[in-house]
């Protein structure tokens, strides 16, 4: 689902199981919650909640830890 949902606009019955299949296949291979939201023109928190709808387990986030460095 390349084109960008107008934003605000309500998805529903199977347009948003298309959607969620979508979002779920691009989460799988490796595409970050933030990339979905930027191309399909949704909120971190839409994209968000989709994933967890469709059972997808959410990835860790990333990046440095503040605890002390393991020598």
């Amino acid at each position: 689902m390349a084109e960008t949902l107008k934003k605000g606009t309500r998805v529903t019955g199977a347009d948003r199981e298309k959607l969620a299949g979508d979002l779920k296949k691009r989460y799988a291979a490796g595409e970050s919650i933030r990339a979905l939201a930027a191309s399909t023109g949704r909120s971190y928190g839409f994209i968000h909640r989709i994933l967890s709808e469709s059972g997808v387990t959410l990835r860790g986030r990333g990046g440095a830890t503040r605890g002390k460095s393991k020598r």
